[in-house]
């Protein structure tokens, strides 16, 4: 998951600090439920003119949270919804396990921001599955 990449690596430790704190936002959701988003878009939208490696890192962040969190939080919420719907007639019992490990992808993911923060904060590059290619093609245009 882990790759070295043409981004610059940082040489202040300013720079893998909020590199760091953009991947560790996702802890936010933790308390606030949705707030984590905003925390990685004030990073990304403050150092996006001035440290290419921090406005990346925030940009990952702040994908990997809205798909996350948004995406398969809607998603989960439709699953129950037919589980529950289709609990009548019994075809829904079979798929609530379905829907139970629907239900841990989101929790899964502070794990996944704990180790790219983790990544960051020792100078490395990190990459985020998917999500980190597309970044970085948008940001280099």
């Amino acid at each position: 998951m882990t790759e070295q990449t043409n981004v610059v690596i940082p040489t202040s430790s300013e720079e893998r600090t909020w590199a760091m704190l953009a991947h560790l936002s996702v802890l936010i959701n933790l308390v606030t439920g949705l707030l984590g988003p905003v925390v990685a878009l004030v990073i990304y939208l403050s150092y996006k003119d001035r440290s290419r490696y921090v406005a990346y890192h925030a940009l990952q962040s702040l994908v990997l949270q809205l798909v996350a969190w948004v995406g398969f939080g809607a998603v989960t919420g439709i699953m129950w919804g037919i589980v529950g719907a289709l609990s009548a007639i019994l075809i829904g019992l079979c798929l609530i396990p379905f829907a139970c490990a629907f239900t841990l992808v989101p929790l899964a993911v502070p794990v996944y921001g704990i180790v790219a923060a983790i990544e960051t904060s020792q100078g490395r590059d990190f990459r985020y599955w998917l999500i980190g290619d597309w970044v970085r093609s948008t940001l280099e245009g």
